[in-house]
């Protein structure tokens, strides 16, 4: 059986964060946008969680618990933006948050 080092943990959390990248730099609509974000937050997540498994250290899981205390915050404020925005302009478009002057 193999064994799973802090490479694999690495490779896997450079991979999700590409994809969020992508993700963010090539998709316009708002909840695409903002599920793209959130991958790369998470592959940064599992990138403090393994070095702080790895270093047998807790620092960077406890971290990791305040970053998804404040992602849950988050999620709630940018969703709420999110439904605004759709109910004023009827779209989800990225081009459209510019038009957004009272």
């Amino acid at each position: 059986m193999s064994h799973i080092g802090l490479q694999h943990y690495l490779i896997v959390s450079v991979l999700l964060f590409s994809i969020g990248l992508l993700g963010v730099i090539i998709r316009r609509n708002v909840l695409v946008l903002y599920m793209s974000l959130e991958l790369m937050l998470n592959a940064a997540n599992l990138a403090l969680v393994a070095f702080s498994r790895f270093k047998n250290n807790l620092d960077g899981q406890i971290m990791v618990l305040f970053i998804i205390t404040v992602a849950a915050a988050e999620v709630a404020v940018g969703l709420a933006l999110i439904v605004a925005l759709y109910r004023r302009r009827q779209t989800t478009h990225v081009e459209d948050l510019t038009t957004l002057k009272l």
